[in-house]
């Protein structure tokens, strides 16, 4: 009922920027929050930053100052600005939404979590 589209990635040299979106469509009957999570080869996966639809945000320690999450609550979309980008940045950034799908008249679904497909991003020169 619910998809998460993701754009964005790509390859940028170390010191770039890029830009990722997230857009959830389908029937959404309540969400939570959104965020980005990613996975570098051989590493543990790792959530990078998370926003509520009230504006709440949160980041991992070694993304603060760089990487900007934000929202719009109307479109159900979320961005992820990333600057001064690193190598150790390079992963599979995916999107996640924490959601109640459904609709009012035929009832909500349970309250989980969707994923993006993922996005590569690639930063090496």
């Amino acid at each position: 009922q619910v998809q998460l589209v993701e754009s964005g990635g790509g390859l940028v040299q170390p010191g770039g920027s890029l830009r990722l979106s997230c857009a959830a469509s389908g029937s959404i009957f309540r969400l939570f929050a959104m965020g980005w999570y990613r996975q570098a080869p051989g590493k543990e996966r790792e959530l990078v930053t998370s926003i509520t639809s009230g504006g709440s945000t949160n980041y991992t320690d070694s993304v603060k100052g760089r990487f900007t999450i934000s929202r719009d609550n109307a479109k159900n979309t979320v961005y992820l600005q990333m600057n001064s980008l690193k190598p150790e940045d390079t992963a599979v950034y995916y999107c996640i939404a924490d959601l109640i799908s459904g609709e009012w008249y035929s009832g909500p679904s349970f309250r989980r979590n969707y994923w993006g497909q993922g996005t590569q991003v690639t930063v090496s020169s």
